[in-house]
């Protein structure tokens, strides 16, 4: 079991938690977590770069001089990579990066991300977070009661305009619904915040246990 402490908005305790670990697997498998994580990074590539070969490039195909008796090197048509002007030789073509992961594969890996920043003290539980309009400087002012400095990655039940918009001008600060977690954005986030109610819907509210 791993004890969590609940805060309030002021970064005072107010209720503690237990978490199972069998519930995120009992143990990180890391091989699986590299392979989500690489899937993720290429993912976000985006494989437009392209540069002209010798076909696509204008210009007639008839040969510059003749092959032999000229005395000069022998040389192609005004396209071939060899002149200026010409095509690129071994060009860059427009491609696809993608990959793809079975569904249980992800969500294991999203578990062992999670799991680890547990076993890392690196999970921050937030009894509520609610605004009646958007306040970035609350925001802020709550996430300095926690004692979040770096990027942290604000888990909620459901998407929330102002808590999204309260967030969103904060720097390294990302806020996502607990059903779109996933492994490239836990690890890409050195603290993770939950409310408290995001974290009972995660764990199935059956599987976690309160104190």
């Amino acid at each position: 079991m791993i004890d969590l402490t609940v805060y309030n908005r002021d970064g005072q305790e107010v209720d503690s938690l237990k978490v199972d670990e069998s519930v995120l697997g009992g143990t990180v498998r890391y091989p699986l977590l590299k392979q989500a994580i690489v899937m993720y990074h290429s993912n976000k590539r985006v494989g437009t770069a392209a540069t002209k070969n010798r076909s696509l490039v204008t210009g007639s195909g008839r040969k510059v001089f003749r092959q032999k008796g000229t005395g000069r090197a022998r040389i192609g048509n005004i396209r071939t990579g060899k002149r200026v002007g010409g095509g690129v030789t071994f060009a860059k073509v427009v491609r696809d990066f993608g990959k793809r992961m079975p569904k249980k594969q992800r969500r294991l890996a999203r578990d062992s991300a999670l799991l680890a920043k547990l076993l890392n003290k690196n999970v921050v539980v937030v009894d509520k977070l609610d605004f009646e309009k958007p306040r970035t400087g609350d925001f802020a002012n709550i996430l300095g009661n926690l004692k979040i400095e770096r990027s942290c990655l604000v888990a909620i039940r459901a998407m929330d305009d102002n808590v999204y918009k309260s967030a969103r001008n904060i720097p390294k600060v990302v806020v996502m619904p607990v059903t779109e977690l996933n492994a490239g954005d836990i690890c890409n986030h050195h603290k993770i915040l939950f409310t408290k109610e995001a974290l009972l819907s995660f764990m199935d509210k059956g599987k976690t246990s309160e104190n």
